[in-house]
């Protein structure tokens, strides 16, 4: 028997129409996975993963211990210091996957005492490392620049280290901040900005390194976490930043210290994918080019059948058409799968009640064809 209070929990969820359950693999047009660029089911990646470890000897099925043990084959290295040339960084700490780099980041850096100023909307993963953290936090508006500085400047009088955090693209919205702006201000006060760009790379950027790097704002930065289980189509994550942050996280960051490292399949998968979004970024073919042309058409079309009004504005791969109440949003997008489109409804408490929404995720492989068809069986629902 389950304990009673969790019993409760579970039927407020169902009571609430929110309640979770394991979907299964389905032949439906995704609108749904964050596998942007089509990169997991590339063939060419799996076939060059698994040459590159014949060729270099790295047949073990694991890592058979944490990085500080046995773990750290010198496959991590080479990686590693692919990663941050690719992204212009002094360095990077590869982890199991971003949620344990937001928990291993925020769980050790900011100290007792210390300032937090995180965007209301920032990921769980991140709020789940502040919660960790001795620091104090605050959170403020989502993208309200002004009332952020107001923030800092309440809490500047002390000696007291202050981090600023937010997303490039937030992953439930699809928008983002104005970076630009958001760096000067934390550059006036002396603050310590940490931008988490899962939901940029592989979709911003001239060959697909995100934000940061595309606005050149790469030094104006403290800390950056990309995660590589998205555009990348693997697994994993890794925190960019100076040397010295990285011989901190190794030393106090808790979540790569205890932890089994990374097998060196997942580590040949990132390195190969890497690759070849160096190599084929730049052509008007690549996956990333179409992604953006994805991206511009969705918009078109979204104005063409006068939905501005349902859909939140952004220029990235997330589009999130907003739906009041688990049920309406629910029954919208089971409708969607009868008619052969996976477009996931988000539900409260994941977000805001009130704001529940359909969550489109657009990719390089989407047809134009799919993107009209999806959105004029959208116009037909009653909101």
């Amino acid at each position: 028997m389950l304990p009673k209070k969790l019993q409760n929990k579970l039927d407020k969820r169902q009571q609430d129409n929110a309640f979770r359950q394991l979907g299964s693999s389905n032949n439906l047009v995704d609108f749904s996975s964050n596998d942007y660029l089509g990169f997991s089911k590339s063939t060419a990646i799996f076939e060059n993963a698994h040459k590159y470890l014949l060729d270099n000897n790295l047949t073990k099925n694991g890592a058979t211990g944490s990085r500080l043990l046995s773990g750290n084959n010198q496959l991590f290295n080479q990686v590693e210091q692919q990663i941050s040339d690719f992204h212009n960084s002094e360095t990077a700490l590869i982890f199991n996957s971003g949620y344990d780099a937001n928990l291993g980041f925020f769980s050790c850096v900011p100290q007792r005492n210390d300032i937090i100023l995180y965007d209301q909307f920032c990921h769980a993963s991140i709020r789940d490392g502040i919660n960790m953290s001795n620091a104090k936090a605050y959170k403020f508006e989502h993208n309200n620049l002004q009332a952020l500085e107001k923030e800092i400047l309440r809490f500047a009088v002390n000696d007291n280290d202050i981090y600023v955090v937010t997303e490039s693209v937030f992953s439930m919205d699809g928008d983002s901040p104005n970076l630009e702006q958001l760096s000067k201000i934390c550059a006036i006060h002396n603050a310590n900005l940490i931008i988490d760009e899962a939901h940029a790379v592989g979709v911003f950027g001239n060959n697909g390194n995100g934000l940061v790097n595309a606005l050149q704002l790469e030094h104006q930065v403290f800390a950056r976490l990309i995660t590589f289980g998205k555009a990348l189509g693997c697994h994993g994550a890794a925190i960019l930043g100076s040397q010295k942050l990285k011989d901190y996280l190794i030393n106090f960051s808790r979540p790569f210290i205890y932890t089994t490292a990374l097998p060196p399949h997942s580590l040949a998968t990132i390195k190969v994918a890497y690759s070849e979004l160096s190599i084929t970024s730049n052509s008007e073919e690549s996956q990333l080019n179409q992604l953006h042309q994805n991206i511009i058409f969705f918009n078109s079309e979204i104005k063409r059948l006068q939905l501005q009004q349902l859909f939140i504005d952004s220029n990235s791969a997330i589009q999130c058409c907003i739906i009041s109440g688990n049920e309406q949003v629910k029954h919208i997008s089971e409708a969607l799968k009868k008619q052969g489109f996976d477009v996931k409804a988000i539900l409260s408490p994941t977000v805001t009640k009130d704001k529940e929404r359909l969550r489109f995720c657009l990719h390089s492989y989407n047809t134009p064809k799919e993107i009209t068809k999806v959105l004029e069986l959208l116009t037909t629902f009653t909101f």
